[in-house]
C-alpha cells in the first residue's frame, strides 16, 4: 500500500473532512460526558459554537472540494482555521478561570452573597447558575475539558489553515 504524499493529505477534501470528523467527535464526546452527568457550565456550552458552526461549513467545504471548486473550499477552511483559533483563545480564558488565573463572569463564579430578606433569596435563586465556570468537574490526564478544547481547537485550526493555504496538486 502506497501512502499518500504529504501535499496530497493536505487538499481541501481531505482536510475538510478531518476537520467534519473532529467538530462531530469532540461534540459527540461532550454530549456523552454530559450524559454521564457531567454538567456543562455556562462557558463550556458556549464553547461548543465553534463546533456546531464547524459542521455545516466543513461539509459544504467537502461538497465544494468534491465539485472542483477548490478555491471556494480553501476559503471555507480558511474561515474553520479562523473560527477555531477564536475557539482556542475563548477555551483558554476558560481555563485560565479554572486556574484562578483571572475572575470569571460574576453569573457562574464568584462568592456568595448572603441574602438580606427571604425575596431576595428567591430572587438569587431564580438568577444564580448552579455550574460554576471556575471549578473543574473533571479531568482526563490531568486537563480539564476547557483545556482540552484548546488542544483540540488549536489543532482543527492548524489543520483548516493547512488545507486553506494548500497548493493545488499537480
Amino acid at each position: 500500500m502506497k501512502i499518500p504524499p504529504l501535499r496530497a493529505l493536505l487538499q481541501p477534501l481531505p482536510v475538510a473532512s478531518l476537520v467534519l470528523a473532529g467538530a462531530a467527535v469532540t461534540l459527540a464526546g461532550a454530549w456523552t460526558l454530559q450524559s454521564l452527568g457531567f454538567e456543562p457550565c455556562e462557558l463550556c456550552l458556549k464553547q461548543r459554537y465553534p463546533y456546531y458552526a464547524a459542521l455545516p461549513l466543513a461539509a459544504a467545504a467537502i461538497f465544494l472540494a468534491r465539485n472542483a471548486q477548490t478555491g471556494a473550499a480553501r476559503v471555507l477552511l480558511g474561515l474553520l482555521a479562523a473560527i477555531f483559533f477564536a475557539s482556542a483563545i475563548f477555551g483558554g480564558y476558560h481555563a485560565g478561570i479554572e486556574w484562578k488565573l483571572w475572575p470569571g463572569p460574576t453569573d457562574c463564579t464568584g462568592d456568595f452573597v448572603k441574602p438580606d430578606s427571604m425575596a431576595e433569596f428567591q430572587r438569587q435563586l431564580r438568577n444564580t447558575r448552579l455550574i460554576r465556570c471556575d471549578e473543574v468537574a473533571l479531568r482526563i490526564f490531568g486537563l480539564s475539558l476547557a483545556d482540552w478544547n484548546v488542544v483540540v481547537s488549536a489543532g482543527l485550526a492548524f489543520v483548516a489553515g493547512l488545507g486553506a493555504a494548500a497548493v493545488k496538486r499537480s
